[in-house]
């Protein structure tokens, strides 16, 4: 089955951004996107794999405290 292709807007709405954010990710070729004519759309799985590449996992501390290196 094919990916479903967005809109800008809607790349924009699911990130929680506005429409300047996904046009920059666009321009800085930083994300896969396809060109009908002169429209631009995203797949929906290369805005979930620039979700995933771009999450940040927490850290885990042991219970027995925490050693810094100076």
């Amino acid at each position: 089955m094919a990916d479903r292709c967005l809109t800008v807007a809607q790349v924009a709405e699911l990130l929680g951004t506005t429409e300047r954010f996904p046009r920059r990710l666009v321009e800085e070729r930083r994300i896969r996107y396809v060109k009908v004519g002169r429209h631009v759309r995203i797949p929906e799985s290369a805005v979930e794999e620039f979700i995933e590449s771009h999450t940040v996992e927490p850290i885990r501390l042991h219970r027995a405290g925490v050693r810094r290196v100076a």
